[in-house]
């Protein structure tokens, strides 16, 4: 099982395998019919409460992740991710700009500890 993070900025490629956007907000400037998304799985994505108080805000790391983690528990999107990953290649995309502190880190590392 490989979970894969990358921007939704960046382009397509094979090894990629399914394509889903865990963003609740759809990215800035990327078209639909051009982005290579198979699922747009908002249900993923933390909160709008939660997104906005963590703001991208590295201090605040540590309580997201916990928060996060709390929000995704028992939920059928963390269920559907997780199948996703069992069947192939999965490469988690979001728009954030800090490439270690966003939401997709936190599934990648629920995904890889799921086996």
């Amino acid at each position: 099982m490989s979970v894969k993070l990358k921007r939704v900025y960046e382009p397509a490629a094979p090894a990629d395998g399914k394509r889903v956007l865990v963003d609740r907000l759809w990215p800035r400037g990327v078209a639909k019919a051009k982005a290579g998304i198979d699922l747009w799985l908002k249900e993923a994505a933390p909160s709008t409460e939660l997104r906005k108080w963590f703001a991208h805000d590295p201090e605040k790391w540590p309580e997201f992740q916990k928060r996060y983690r709390a929000e995704l528990k028992g939920s059928a999107a963390l269920a559907t991710l997780r199948e996703l990953a069992r069947e192939g290649d999965l490469t988690l995309l979001y728009a954030a700009k800090d490439q270690e502190h966003n939401e997709a880190v936190v599934l990648q590392r629920l995904l890889s500890r799921a086996g």
